[in-house]
């Protein structure tokens, strides 16, 4: 194995620019003669817009142009889309108009009314403050469980119950007969909070309209970059599209929520053919928390039955799902894609649960790191440490009583989910093992002695991965043998031009360093899916490795050629072509160059080197592990300290070891903010109360420990690697694990469920409630 090759810890490539200051974003993108762009958005939760007065706007200072709804319909802007065909009673599932920006009404306060471009920013921000909108407030409702009441104010008139769809999965007969013989049924009311992805980089846009050419060019962040070109193109500007080129450099972060099409790039686009000039708009940090897609946000009663011997018989869900007061493009994904994680790492015979989407005078929810795995997992493994503690068992136990057992896969768990591998007892006793479950006892003593609370948690986790679409590699070799890598996936922060590089040191022997990565270009990428629910190194990976394979075909033929031998006498080792049995070789990049050479090829063979593949898995991955932890909490003030982490997870083959754990530690550092402190909360009035870091409170390096981590690695056949994912495995352990240790902590006072941010504030209310 080459230091830089599969396995190997080797550090990212590309940090190189980033930590000098070399990267490139966005707003880092600056266009000759460009204009600069603002939104004016509403200050009202619900209201109509009786007027929209734009005339001393369109007077200010340095003032190019100003837009509202009104232009757009005139000029025939579609609206933007949402994806999802679910049902409501029976009849299509309700999906709301959604224009770019809004005509006759807002629904949530950040809902875009006008956008003003200018000369310089400064400029266009004064001219937006001349636009006098005259609004008549309308009641509004921001919270999940009151939209779904009877009588609560309806967000869209046409769907008078706030109902958007009605999605039910499993059997509920079966269930319900299930729920008749059950020696003990655990029931639990979950509230699962609503976060902000707000990733370190705000976003940003630059459109371009070139005339002679007719075409549009699109500069952002995007997670993916083809079906943003398709849906602005098709649906929003009814162009071909050929017509449009989406250019996404690097990225701060996304998390799902750059894997939207917003009304604003729409608009940058549109505005730069009216205006004749680039336009630019770049985001403000409270922008992004009243525009940005938001997530999580259910309401959820489960219920679980168990015999007598503490084998689980049936599970049943019902959920609320806050969809906002606009259907994000996916809103559905969440709530209903991945509720088969709701069977666990369990044999429970019969699941049944059934999600109704709601709307909300609020911004629109959306996938968010492990979209609706972290929410399936944190219902499951919190109602099970509940039973455990209703029934006096210990919850390792309980867990081990109904854990599918290694010798049974594939596992069917007869409830949407088929599991092709996993050991699942093996990584919790992996983990207990690794915090020292045994000797916790002590440590809680220990604690109590100093007047503290101390708390132990465990939740396995499953989520399934790489489960959508295709992807797509391209290698190219030019005519001095250099190497230009080109993907469909896009990384935000994953390492992907590492570890790509790796797999191309390790199958095809090139010095990683020399190969120039490309991704995220729809001109120079001829497709990709992009980066999205834990695919990239299962669809990515498995898409170079057909390339590489393709690339050592066609260079057999022609090294069999330059060594006049016969084809089956060449072997490819270490980036070189040998006859068998000789010393007589060739390397790769001589074979590369002699395509490029006039008569150097044998018959049959087109001039140069290069080959491009595409992968699409036939079943999906599924990553999964054994988390725990251990919190102390101080009574007095309700401060929660979470003092130990330790996970054990199972992502298959492991490509860069570094790079999974740096994976890992940013999962459970999400998972930890939206238990102990994330929110996004509504005023009676629908105003929002944390709509900057004044008050939304983020995790800080002080606010976990250092992690401890080991895999258990059982690869999968559903990809050529073997690869599972692990880009959303640490927030879809962190949730429930945290979360209960934190009621284990508490339960001795009497506390017997808490929901999430387990804030000072929450938590000393607990504490004070259970003295009572």
């Amino acid at each position: 194995m080459s230091e830089f090759g599969l396995g190997r810890s080797v550090p990212r490539f590309e940090d190189g620019r980033f930590l000098t200051g070399r990267g490139r974003y966005s707003d880092d993108i600056n266009l000759p003669g460009q204009a600069r762009a603002v939104f004016l958005r509403s200050p009202h939760a619900n209201a109509l817009l009786k007027s929209v007065d734009t005339s001393a706007a369109r007077a200010a200072p340095g003032v190019v142009a100003v837009y509202t709804g009104a232009d757009i319909r005139a000029d025939g802007l579609g609206g933007l889309p949402a994806m999802g065909n679910l049902k409501r009673r029976g009849a299509p599932m309700y999906k709301p108009p959604r224009p770019a920006l809004a005509q006759g009404q807002v629904r949530f306060v950040g809902d875009c009314v006008a956008m003003v471009i200018a000369e310089t920013l400064t400029q266009a921000r004064d001219a937006a403050e001349h636009i006098a909108v005259d609004y008549d407030p309308l009641p509004q409702v921001t919270g999940t469980a009151e939209a779904a009441a009877p009588g609560a104010v309806a967000v869209w008139p046409d769907c008078p119950d706030n109902i958007c769809f009605e999605f039910e999965a499993g059997d509920e007969a079966r269930v319900d007969r299930a729920f008749q013989t059950a020696a003990h049924v655990t029931s639990l009311d979950i509230v699962i909070n609503r976060v902000s992805a707000a990733p370190l980089e705000p976003r940003a846009a630059t459109g371009q309209y070139d005339a002679t050419d007719e075409r549009y060019t699109l500069y952002t962040g995007a997670q993916n970059p083809h079906t943003l070109r398709r849906i602005l193109s098709q649906m929003i500007l009814r162009i071909p599209e050929t017509r449009l080129r989406v250019v996404s450099p690097d990225m701060g972060g996304a998390f799902g929520m750059r894997s939207e099409t917003y009304g604003d790039l729409a608009l940058v686009l549109w505005a730069a053919r009216k205006v004749g000039r680039p336009v630019k708009w770049t985001g403000e940090r409270m922008e992004g928390f009243v525009n940005d897609n938001q997530a999580r946000d259910n309401v959820t009663r489960v219920e679980l039955a168990l015999d007598g011997e503490g084998n689980f018989l049936a599970l049943k869900v019902e959920t609320l799902a806050a969809l906002g007061a606009y259907l994000s493009l996916g809103a559905t994904t969440p709530p209903t894609l991945n509720v088969g994680g709701l069977s666990g790492v369990y044999t429970t015979p019969a699941v049944h649960v059934r999600v109704k989407g709601v709307f909300t005078n609020t911004p629109s929810t959306a996938p968010y790191r492990g979209a609706g795995r972290p929410e399936a997992s944190y219902v499951i493994e919190r109602v099970i440490d509940t039973a455990a503690r209703e029934l006096g068992i210990d919850p390792i136990d309980l867990r081990r009583r109904n854990f599918i057992p290694a010798d049974a896969m594939p596992y069917d768990t007869k409830f949407v989910f088929e599991y092709d591998s996993g050991e699942f007892e093996k990584n919790q006793d992996s983990v207990q093992a690794l915090i020292d479950w045994a000797g916790f006892e002590a440590r809680r003593k220990e604690s109590r002695e100093r007047g503290r609370l101390r708390g132990i948690g465990l939740a396995n986790t499953i989520a399934r991965s790489a489960a959508m679409g295709d992807e797509t590699a391209e290698i190219r070799f030019d005519p001095t043998g250099g190497v230009t890598l080109l993907m469909g996936t896009h990384s935000h922060g994953q390492g992907h031009e590492t570890v790509f590089r790796q797999l191309l040191a390790d199958k095809l022997g090139l010095d990683p360093e020399t190969v120039r990565y490309v991704q995220g270009d729809t001109d120079q990428v001829a497709h990709g899916g992009g980066t999205f629910g834990t695919r990239s190194t299962g669809l990515g990976g498995g898409a170079l490795v057909r390339a590489a394979e393709k690339i050592i075909e066609k260079g057999t033929a022609v090294a069999a050629h330059l060594l006049e031998a016969a084809g089956g006498d060449i072997e490819f080792r270490e980036g070189r072509f040998r006859i068998k049995g000789t010393d007589r070789s060739v390397s790769l990049a001589d074979v590369a160059r002699a395509t490029y050479t006039p008569g150097a090829l044998p018959p049959g063979i087109e001039p140069a080197f290069g080959e491009r593949a595409a992968f699409a898995p036939v079943r999906p991955s599924f990553p999964n592990g054994s988390h725990a932890c251990e919190v102390e909490i101080d009574p007095e003030t309700g401060t929660v300290t979470l003092l130990r982490y330790c996970a054990v997870d199972d992502a298959g083959t492991i490509m860069n070891p570094l790079l999974l754990d740096g994976q890992i530690h940013g999962g459970i550092v999400q998972g930890l903010g939206q238990v102990l402190m994330e929110n996004i909360v509504w005023d009676p009035s629908g105003q929002p109360v944390a709509a900057s870091f004044l008050d939304y409170a983020m995790p800080r390096a002080d606010s976990a420990p250092f992690f401890e981590l080991e895999t258990n690695v059982v690869p999968t056949k559903a990809n050529p690697l073997g690869v599972k994912g692990v880009g959303e495995a640490g927030t879809v352990g962190a949730l429930p694990c945290l979360m209960n240790a934190i009621v284990d902590a508490l339960a001795p006072l009497g506390v017997r469920t808490l929901d999430m941010p387990a804030t000072p504030e929450r938590v000393w209310r607990a504490i004070r409630a259970a003295a009572k």
